[in-house]
């Protein structure tokens, strides 16, 4: 299993690498466990990663690029991203509810961009429009707003990007 990057806190390190078919179950419930703040935000518990089933999440993970986030022997975040063209679409970074505003999340979005293995021109991603604290990780990650969509749960997402250095 190769390694993305190391990262240390006091006495415990943080390691970012790919995630593996076992990992399943554990991003799934850390997903729930992610998410069920943004379904407060927004009141709306049918939020599609608090509904997402298991088979959808093993089939996700093995078909776009996902990282993990390990502290000890716990997966404390994760992330993917899927190629469209010359664009990485990057999505569901999530990251323990007690070990948010770590810089964990910050530095699996590092971790991803420099993943792309294709010729990538820019990330793309999309957050809530209620969500500040993670519009506020990616403009300080260089993410700018650049629109608004509906969701299909009719809730306004931000979509925010940024150029991939050449």
């Amino acid at each position: 299993m190769a390694n993305v990057g190391s990262y240390h806190f006091p006495m415990v390190e943080v390691v970012i690498s790919f995630v593996q078919p076992a990992d399943v179950g554990e991003i799934l419930t850390l997903q729930r466990a992610a998410y069920i703040a943004e379904a407060q935000l927004y009141g709306d518990v049918s939020l599609p990663p608090l509904i997402q089933t298991y088979n959808e999440l093993a089939a996700e993970l093995r078909s776009d690029l996902s990282l993990k986030a390990i502290m000890g022997h716990r997966i404390v975040g994760s992330v993917r991203a899927r190629y469209k063209g010359s664009v990485l679409h990057i999505g569901r970074l999530m990251v323990a509810p007690d070990l948010q505003g770590r810089g964990i999340g910050t530095r699996l979005l590092t971790a991803v961009e420099r993943s792309a293995t294709a010729n990538i021109d820019r990330y793309m991603l999309f957050t809530g429009h209620e969500s500040r604290a993670n519009i506020r990780l990616y403009e300080r990650c260089g993410y700018t707003q650049v629109g608004q969509v509906r969701s299909t749960s009719d809730s306004v997402l931000v979509q925010l990007e940024k150029q991939a250095d050449k």
